[in-house]
């Protein structure tokens, strides 16, 4: 079985920025795309920021020029750089993942329990 721990969240002023992290741990021979979403209050999740086994990358139109993706394959993390955050980045970030335990195995889709990222005006 395959966990994903997200770490990085808190509190920040409008302008400031956080890096978000997230490890994935278990039985694991590849992991395929990771990505962030958000939710915020009263809203629908939705994709931040996506990035292949090839670091091809996916944004939000909210978040370009402003979030970056990144992911290190060796530590089977993927991290999201935040700049210039504003209030309505406010909510809860959860890591996504689609990961295969062995040769052969359909991919299964992985989510981690959410961390909270809240932006001060």
């Amino acid at each position: 079985q395959v966990q994903l721990v997200e770490s990085g969240g808190g509190l920040v002023q409008a302008g400031g920025s956080l890096r978000l992290s997230c490890a994935a741990s278990g039985i694991i021979l590849r992991i395929y795309n990771m990505g962030w979403y958000r939710q915020a209050p009263g809203k629908q999740r939705e994709l931040v920021a996506a990035i292949t086994s090839g670091d091809g990358t996916n944004y939000a139109d909210s978040v370009k020029g402003r979030f970056t993706v990144s992911r290190d394959n060796a530590k089977n993390t993927v991290y999201l750089q935040m700049s210039s955050l504003k209030p309505e980045d406010t909510g809860i970030y959860y890591c996504n993942a689609q990961t295969q335990a062995t040769r052969g195995a359909r991919y299964l889709e992985v989510w981690g329990q959410g961390t909270l990222v809240t932006v001060s005006s």
